[in-house]
C-alpha cells in the first residue's frame, strides 16, 4: 500500500464538568454534524483504478472513539481523475505502420502478405470511434481474414519485479481474403467503450492501450501491426488542437492583408502637376472689386468660389504685419 496524503483533524473539543472524565470529551446524546475538508496534495495522483494484481484507491475514514469500548470507524471511497488532454500535440499526431510476412513450408514458399494501416491520432476518450485506414494484400495461397482489437496491458510493479496483464477491450472483422485478393478499408470504425483513462505517471501501476491490426493466417503466426493509443479525460476540442486557434487565423489575415496593399504609398501629386501655367496667370490678373461683387450676384456663391479654388495659399509669417502699439502712444484714460 502506498499512502500519499496521511493527516487528522480534531472536530470536537468540548467539555462537560458533570459527566466529563480525564483524558475524554463527552457528547451528549443525539444528532450531531461536525463539518471537515482536506486540501488533496498538488502532485500528480494517480487516477482510482481497479486490477487484477493491484488498485489504486482513495478514501476517507472517520472514527469514533469511546471510553472502555471499541472505537466506531468509517470509511467513503472516492475517485481521483488525472486529466489528460488528448489536444496536445504528441497526442493528435497519426499512427501509421507496415509490414509484410511470407508463408514457408519446408521447401515450398507462397507469395508475402502485406498490411499498411493508419489511424488519424494517438489520443481518444473513451465512447468516440477511432476511424482505421487499411489496405490487406494476400499473394499467399492461404484464406486470411483482417481484424482489429483494442488492448489494454496492465503492468504492475513491487519488490523489482513485475507483472503484466492484457485484457481485450473492443474488436471487429473484415471480410476474409481468397489467394491474390486485396481489401482496403476506408475509416472502418471501432468503437471505445467505457474503460479507465491511462495511467502513464505511477511508480507501481501502469495502465496503456494499443490498437492492434492485424491478419489471422491459419495454421501459421499472425501478422499484426500495433499502434500505441492514450485514452484521456479532456475530449477533442470542435476546432482540433488548441494552438491553432485565434492566433493563426489573425495571422494568415494580416499576411492575406499586406499582399493585397502596395508596399509604398504614392505621394500625393504636386501643385505644379495640377494648374498649369496659363491657368494660374489668369486667375492671378488683377479684377477690379466691382467685377468680383457683380459676377458673385449673377451666379451662385460656389460657382464663385470655385473660380478661385486655385489661388495659392497667403504666405505664412510668424511676425505681426500690425504690432501692437507701445505703450507711450496709447491712448490714456482722462482721470476723473
Amino acid at each position: 500500500m502506498v499512502t500519499f496524503m496521511s493527516s487528522a483533524s480534531k472536530l470536537t473539543d468540548l467539555k462537560d464538568d458533570d459527566n466529563s472524565e480525564e483524558g475524554f470529551n463527552t457528547i451528549h446524546s443525539g444528532r450531531h454534524e461536525y463539518a471537515f475538508s482536506f486540501e488533496l496534495p498538488q502532485t500528480p495522483l494517480a487516477t482510482s483504478f481497479e486490477g487484477r494484481h493491484g488498485s489504486v484507491r482513495y478514501w476517507v475514514k472517520a472514527e469514533l472513539h469511546r471510553p472502555w469500548l471499541l472505537p466506531v470507524k468509517l470509511k467513503k471511497e472516492f475517485t481521483v481523475f488525472e486529466h489528460i488532454d488528448i489536444n496536445t500535440p504528441s497526442l493528435l499526431s497519426p499512427q501509421a505502420g507496415t509490414k509484410e510476412k511470407t508463408l514457408c513450408c519446408w521447401f515450398c514458399t507462397s507469395g508475402p502478405i502485406s498490411l499498411s494501416a493508419k489511424i488519424e491520432r494517438k489520443g481518444y476518450t473513451p465512447g468516440e470511434s477511432i476511424q482505421i485506414f487499411a489496405e490487406i494484400e494476400n499473394c499467399s495461397s492461404r484464406m486470411v481474414v483482417p481484424k482489429a482489437a483494442i488492448y489494454q496491458t496492465q503492468a504492475f510493479y513491487a519488490k523489482g519485479k513485475m507483472k503484466e496483464v492484457k485484457q481485450l477491450v473492443a474488436n471487429l472483422r473484415g471480410e476474409s481474403l481468397s489467394s491474390g485478393k486485396t481489401d482496403t478499408w476506408n475509416g472502418k470504425l471501432l468503437k471505445i467503450p467505457p474503460v479507465s483513462p491511462s495511467i502513464l505517471d505511477c511508480s507501481i501501476i501502469r495502465v496503456e492501450y494499443s490498437l492492434m491490426v492485424y491478419v489471422d493466417i491459419p495454421g501459421a503466426m499472425d501478422l499484426f501491426l500495433n499502434l500505441p493509443l492514450v485514452i484521456g479525460t479532456i475530449p477533442l476540442h470542435p476546432f482540433g488542437s488548441r494552438t491553432s486557434s485565434v492566433s493563426s487565423q489573425c495571422s494568415m489575415n494580416m499576411n492575406w492583408l499586406g499582399l493585397s496593399l502596395r508596399e509604398r504609398p504614392e505621394a500625393p501629386p504636386s501643385y505644379a502637376e495640377v494648374v498649369t501655367e496659363e491657368q494660374r496667370r489668369n486667375n492671378l490678373a488683377p479684377v477690379s472689386a466691382c467685377d468680383d461683387f457683380e459676377r458673385a450676384l449673377q451666379g451662385p456663391l460656389f460657382a464663385y468660389i470655385q473660380e478661385f479654388r486655385f489661388l495659392p495659399p497667403p504666405l505664412y509669417s510668424e511676425i505681426d504685419p500690425n504690432p501692437d502699439q507701445s505703450a507711450d502712444d496709447r491712448p490714456s484714460c482722462p482721470s476723473r
